[in-house]
């Protein structure tokens, strides 16, 4: 069989200015860190894009400082009309800005140019402008006439959707009144530091948002800090276990977004060509770097051969590349650590006597690459069926009835989400009210949405993000 061969088509990096060092945003301006700075390299060819800044336990001083001084003098007094214009700003220089934004997203992360251009940077601004539309309303949020705001809000992200989950983390905190200090992954600090300039460009009071970068520890220094009333983190299960004995014991809010190893079932009567598509985009969309992708697979015994043959050949006609080639559709893995942790455990998969079997493609010299691969024979006991490997790397198993499908789907210590196809509305909504998932799509997968509340049960962590829900998690009763 021969495909439709691409021409290269790079987004141009023109778009983008960058500063050869950065350093941390604090009190409305960029200043050194008194930690040691780092380099944030691109993961498609390991070159340096720029030197970061890290920040130390006194810089998350000063940081947390700036936001309490904002929060008291500024930020809380001011009325919700004029904070929701602010974050209109913001939105609106999102999308003036969208091009460069989403070429540094690719370049700092791996992901492919058309994700960040046409998912990532479109949500940040939705997020900013669903949530400007909250700030005059916190009445009906949820806390009764006026609610008050929690404070000062510490936040930790994670390296797969850089921007996004800072939009899903600073737009409903400063909705509500709260001010922030945010930490960006050390692996992919490069579009909040871009977006810094964006909160300069808006007129931001000083010390609203304060984004400090660093490793683990500067994030420790932020949760751990007495003056944080909020604390909210996207990442592993591992950290946010750790976080959760850190704030235990005080007065602050905790909302933990944790990882997920999510079931995707496919019913025979499902719509085939739909239920491919939706496979594919629920695995190896951004490489597999989504903490609720569809990493496992549950099949019907009687169409699973259909299902993998048609998988196989739709893989393999997905082209890996430079991030920033338009057609690429497999980017680059995020880091030599996730690598590695990628082919470990597709190592055990095939040890433990699952079939293995990868599309075959062209591997770049340089830089960290994982082909999109399938396992099959795949049993709920082995490691690929319980382990986040957060890549991309599909599960497959079969089930022959509902009670079966529910019952393997929900055989996870994770709980953030899980798809389900068929083409009968009363098997979908059955199915769906015994699933243990925070999310549960229908005939598609990874769909967001501002207005949606996101996040799971058990070991993926606790509260909601998105919606009202996700303004809630930053509000408190005005008796409070």
């Amino acid at each position: 069989m021969s495909f439709l061969e691409y021409a290269p088509a790079p987004e141009s990096r023109s778009v983008l200015h960058l500063r050869d060092e950065y350093g941390l945003f604090i009190d409305g301006e960029f200043r050194p860190g008194s930690g040691e700075s780092f380099a944030t390299i691109s993961p498609a060819d390991e070159s340096h894009i720029a030197t970061v800044a890290a920040a130390s336990d006194a810089d998350v001083d000063a940081a947390v400082a700036a936001a309490r001084r904002a929060y008291d003098r500024t930020w809380s007094r001011m009325s919700g009309r004029d904070r929701g214009k602010y974050l209109f700003r913001i939105a609106r220089l999102v999308q003036e800005r969208a091009r460069e934004l989403a070429v540094a997203e690719s370049l700092d992360n791996g992901k492919p140019i058309k994700e960040s251009r046409d998912v990532d940077v479109p949500l940040v601004a939705a997020w900013f402008f669903y949530y400007a539309g909250w700030a005059d309303k916190l009445d009906h949020a949820g806390y009764g006439a006026n609610p008050r705001a929690l404070g000062v809000a510490g936040q930790v992200i994670p390296w797969n959707f850089p921007l996004l989950m800072l939009a899903w983390k600073v737009a409903p905190a400063l909705a509500a009144g709260n001010t922030v200090v945010i930490k960006p992954a050390e692996t992919t600090p490069l579009s909040a530091l871009v977006f810094a300039e964006i909160l300069q460009q808006a007129d931001l009071p000083p010390g609203v948002v304060n984004i400090v970068t660093g490793a683990g520890a500067t994030g420790a220094a932020i949760v751990r800090h007495p003056d944080v009333d909020k604390v909210a983190f996207t990442g592993s299960t591992g950290v946010g276990r750790e976080i959760a004995k850190a704030v235990a014991g005080t007065p602050k809010k905790l909302t933990l977004e944790l990882g997920g190893k999510a079931a995707n079932i496919v019913f025979e009567d499902a719509p085939i060509d739909q239920a491919i598509e939706g496979i594919v985009n629920g695995i190896f969309f951004n490489q597999g770097h989504v903490c609720c992708a569809g990493s496992r697979l549950l099949v019907q015994e009687s169409i699973h051969d259909d299902v993998v043959d048609r998988l196989k050949t739709r893989l393999s006609t997905l082209r890996l590349g430079d991030p920033l080639d338009k057609n690429t559709d497999i980017g680059a893995i995020n880091s030599a650590e996730q690598l590695q942790r990628i082919r470990e455990l597709s190592r055990i998969g095939e040890d433990e006597g699952a079939e293995r079997w990868s599309a075959d493609c062209a591997i770049p010299d340089k830089g960290f690459w994982f082909p999109p691969t399938i396992f099959t024979n795949v049993q709920a006991s082995h490691r690929i069926a319980r382990d986040e490997i957060f890549g991309p790397v599909l599960s497959v198993l079969t089930f022959r009835t509902p009670a079966e499908a529910i019952e393997k789907a929900n055989n996870t210590p994770y709980g953030l989400s899980a798809g389900i196809w068929s083409d009968k509305g009363s098997r979908i909504l059955a199915v769906a009210d015994r699933l243990r998932a925070g999310v549960i799509w229908a005939n598609t997968f990874n769909r967001f949405d501002p207005s949606s509340p996101f996040g799971g049960y058990k070991e993926s962590g606790y509260g909601r993000e998105g919606g009202r829900h996700g303004l809630l998690a930053y509000l408190k009763g005005a008796a409070a």
